[in-house]
């Protein structure tokens, strides 16, 4: 899409997305001990929150990764299509890191004709050579390795994201983030995950559990 080829527009994106992950992980968080019965220890699950906010480390990804723009709403869709599957496994603090650094992974190496290997993500990541590869296996299997995105289901989803930049909503109390994001939100109903073609995936928007 052209539009993310712009230099002014990315920055605002990533900002975004940052912004989103975030109110994500920190209502899951509070739910974390709640209903911890629910939740799945996976191997994107560190053992400590990491240092870096969520902000800083999707910067440095689109600092260092050089992969092109869409890959990033891209992956996006795929932590979308993920988490849906995976229930269990919600987005949180302790997982938010690694399911970023793989999902953007995946989706350089699907959408981009030139990428860089898988050691160099995982020093941009500050991951080993041989987590991200299980990681990026795991986020496969994960997937169901569904990974085709329709340019219906891609616009939907970056018009949905330039909606909601524009707005600038302020950030959500965690009781209304809990029923307005899913990785965007139930708000989000009128665009699917998937489009028509994949009608058998009607809610598909990132649930904060």
């Amino acid at each position: 899409m052209a539009e993310l080829e712009d230099p002014t527009v990315m920055p605002k994106l990533i900002n975004f997305l940052s912004c989103l992950l975030q109110r994500v992980a920190e209502s899951n968080d509070q739910n974390l001990s709640v209903h911890l019965q629910h939740h799945k220890i996976s191997a994107f699950h560190g053992l400590t929150r990491p240092a870096i906010s969520i902000q800083s480390y999707l910067d440095r990804i689109f600092k260092y990764a050089n992969c092109s723009p869409c890959c990033f709403v891209v992956a996006y869709i795929y932590l979308d299509r993920f988490v849906q599957r995976q229930p269990s496994l919600p987005i949180n603090s302790f997982n938010v890191h690694r399911l970023l650094i793989t999902s953007v992974l995946v989706s350089a190496k699907f959408m981009d004709d030139t990428y860089y290997n898988n050691a160099y993500y995982a020093k941009v990541g500050g991951i080993s050579t041989a987590e991200i590869n299980f990681l990026e296996v795991d986020f496969l299997f994960g997937l169901g390795f569904h990974l085709n995105v329709t340019p219906n289901t891609f616009h939907s989803y970056y018009s949905y994201l330039q909606r909601q930049m524009l707005l600038l909503q302020p950030p959500l109390s965690s009781a209304s983030a809990k029923s307005e994001l899913i990785l965007t939100a139930r708000a989000l109903k009128p665009h699917s995950c998937f489009d028509e073609d994949e009608a058998s995936h009607k809610k598909q928007q990132l649930a904060a559990v």
